[in-house]
């Protein structure tokens, strides 16, 4: 496997950070000494925190379409895949998984990072409606990978008794 690039090296030392001590703890210098290049490699990359902002705003979204890509080729179907890797994403540590968790540390203090999780949210919401006939069925599908996904998030996925039902949860909800 390459070494990852300056650029992406600098994008995970901010997520680290983020996630590990929040967005009050992020410095330039910080994440540049995370990421072991200089600050001017790090300037040379992203000019500013706001440009940092950025950086692992874009990321957000093409993980999310590369995910939505997966998705959409996935033997198991969309939905059993949506459902699945809302656990697995977060047990495995994905890099999805890790974006995402540093993007909701950031929520708070950047609008423009709201909207991009909202269209990363609406995105799913969309694939899950092209294979759920029913538009409410497909909300509480979607709703069911939240909660899974934000449980898996906070401790033990295997507590849910959900993950080892799904086929009879979606028969149920007749998707």
């Amino acid at each position: 496997m390459p070494k990852p690039s300056a650029r992406d090296r600098v994008l995970d030392a901010y997520e680290e950070i983020l996630i590990e001590t929040g967005p009050g703890t992020v410095t330039l210098e910080a994440v540049a000494a995370k990421a072991g290049v200089s600050k001017g490699g790090l300037l040379y990359h992203f000019g500013s925190k706001d440009a940092l902002v950025d950086g692992l705003t874009r990321r957000l979204l093409e993980l999310n379409d590369e995910d939505l890509d997966r998705a959409k080729g996935a033997e198991e179907g969309v939905v059993r895949y949506y459902l699945r890797t809302a656990v697995t994403d977060v047990t495995m540590n994905h890099a999805l998984y890790r974006t995402n968790m540093a993007i909701i540390r950031l929520l708070i203090h950047e609008p423009k990072v709201a909207d991009a999780a909202r269209k990363c949210t609406q995105d799913w919401r969309d694939l899950l409606g092209e294979h759920i006939d029913d538009p409410m069925i497909g909300e509480v599908v979607a709703l069911v990978g939240d909660g899974l996904y934000l449980r898996a998030a906070l401790g033990d996925p295997t507590e849910s008794p959900l993950l080892h039902h799904v086929e009879e949860v979606l028969a149920r909800l007749g998707a």
